[in-house]
């Protein structure tokens, strides 16, 4: 069995969980979201790892660079990542990725540009279980009528981080 190693650390946007497993940040997650039981016992389950809290290069340098984001340093991040997820949910993941700082798109968007025909819902649970928070950024995803929906961190920390990536850089 391998090991998630795994740290909680505090920001002025609350207080996050952050995780590697060989060699890529498999969690970076709100530490008091409803859903946090399901996602360490998905990442446990799929990784075939147990969470171990410990020290980690990776783990120092996710702290560096979400500090850095959160002053306002930074704009992307150049961690590896290790998704623990369905093949759609990493697709959803994948396109996360392509949502520029900054910028904000929609569920439905989001299906169209995977020509997902289901519809929105299943991009909406797909986004709602994002494991890397901030790195991987579902808080960039809004409904359809451009009102905040749903984020693991709260509303009001969505709307934070929003508002930080609109303000302008360095």
């Amino acid at each position: 069995m391998g090991q998630i190693v795994v740290r909680n650390i505090t920001t002025s946007y609350g207080e996050l969980i952050i995780g590697s497993f060989e060699e890529g940040l498999c969690l970076c997650d709100w530490r008091y979201r409803k859903a946090r039981t399901t996602i360490d016992n998905r990442l446990t389950r799929i990784f075939n790892a147990e969470m171990v809290e410990g020290n980690d290069p990776l783990l120092d340098q996710t702290e560096v660079e979400l500090n850095e984001y959160f002053n306002r340093q930074r704009h992307s991040f150049s961690l590896p990542l290790r998704f623990g997820g369905t093949a759609f949910q990493e697709q959803v993941w994948q396109q996360l990725l392509k949502i520029p700082y900054g910028r904000t798109t929609t569920y439905g968007a989001i299906a169209r540009d995977l020509d997902f025909v289901n519809g929105s819902r299943p991009v909406a649970g797909s986004v709602g279980a994002n494991a890397i928070s901030i790195l991987v950024p579902c808080h960039r995803v809004i409904g359809q009528n451009k009102k905040l929906t749903g984020y693991a961190g709260g509303l009001p920390v969505k709307k934070k981080l929003l508002i930080l990536e609109q303000e302008r850089l360095f």
